[in-house]
């Protein structure tokens, strides 16, 4: 008769016979954490938190990643404080409005993405040696009162020695994202556009691009990652998983070329073709748009506090130490 031989293995090898069984299922067992994430606007601008995605960071560091487009820094606000997102994307003006409201479970900026204004100035008829004096007699079909576009766009006629209530007309009620619409349909004698639309009023006709708001505003905190301080709280495993996935794409932008990112980001701008893309990922390149990191200085915060000041929106400075948190971004840079 036969004997059945007993194998005993080594406990080492049983135990790491069992983590290839459970850890590799992870994402097969649903493991990942949903996360939804509320972008003010869905805009090549954004370059490294698209690659990010494309790429699967945010799968490698476990997030099941829902993302909507809120169409508008208060329509973001408005998901995050609801509940309905987890994290918002937007100026982070916004969070320095919802503070000074009185509001108790307040969004916190933990990441930064870009550090220069992304929108263009398009003229109706092409401009040679352009100069912002330009617009005085005219109408600019600007943003919504107190969000980012609209305030850089003062803060630059300012400084040019433009008087934004005399001057000119600026039109400041027409949706996000419609002012190409707008435009192309025969209103206003300039529009301040994000990408694609300003490379798409070109291609089209409609439409010259005469200036870029980002170079000649300097160096501008324009758009973060914001969560509400309860969130954080309790989920800061989440936090750092997303900043470390973003801080990714951060680096994967900063050491490829633009037609590299335009074909890894191609399937968010399905309208879009790629040669588009990567001249467009090219201009926000060359105009150093994207950071390095995702730290959020105390001096770029006090920047942004002075343009709010300045287009009296605010008439006291948010505390940076409560509205910013840069631990996970420097703990993604590790």
């Amino acid at each position: 008769m036969k004997t059945k031989k007993i194998i005993f293995l080594p406990l080492a090898l049983l135990l790491a016979a069992v983590c290839v069984i459970f850890c590799g299922c992870k994402k097969d067992d649903g493991k990942l954490k949903d996360v939804t994430l509320n972008e003010v606007a869905h805009s090549i601008f954004y370059a490294p938190q698209y690659v990010a995605i494309e790429n699967g960071y945010f799968e490698d560091e476990g997030i099941n990643l829902n993302l909507v487009t809120g169409f508008g820094a208060d329509k973001v606000m408005t998901a995050l404080i609801s509940g309905e997102a987890q994290i918002g994307f937007m100026g982070s003006e916004s969070s320095i409005y919802a503070y000074n409201e009185g509001n108790s479970d307040y969004a916190i900026n933990f990441a930064q993405l870009t550090q220069r204004a992304g929108n263009f100035l398009v003229s109706r008829q092409p401009v040679k040696n352009f100069s912002w004096d330009m617009l005085k007699g005219s109408t600019v079909l600007g943003g919504r009162a107190g969000g980012m576009p609209e305030m850089v766009l003062e803060y630059i006629l300012k400084n040019n020695g433009i008087d934004i209530t005399s001057d000119l007309e600026i039109v400041q009620n027409i949706d996000f994202g419609l002012t190409s619409g707008a435009f192309a349909g025969g209103q206003g004698d300039f529009t301040v556009e994000f990408e694609p639309h300003a490379t798409a009023l070109e291609k089209e006709g409609s439409g010259y691009v005469v200036a870029s708001l980002g170079v000649d505003s300097g160096y501008v905190p324009y758009t973060a990652y914001s969560a509400k301080k309860s969130y954080i709280g309790k989920n800061p495993e989440i936090i750092q998983a997303f900043t470390n996935a973003l801080q990714r794409g951060m680096e994967y932008v900063s050491t490829h070329s633009s037609e590299d990112i335009a074909k890894v980001i191609a399937p968010q701008f399905p309208d879009t073709d790629v040669d588009t893309i990567a001249i467009i990922v090219e201009r926000y390149k060359s105009q150093d748009t994207w950071k390095n990191d995702l730290v959020f200085t105390e001096d770029s915060f006090t920047l942004l506090q002075d343009i709010l000041y300045e287009a009296d929106v605010i008439n006291e400075y948010a505390p940076y130490s409560k509205l910013v948190d840069t631990t996970f971004a420097n703990n993604a840079l590790k």
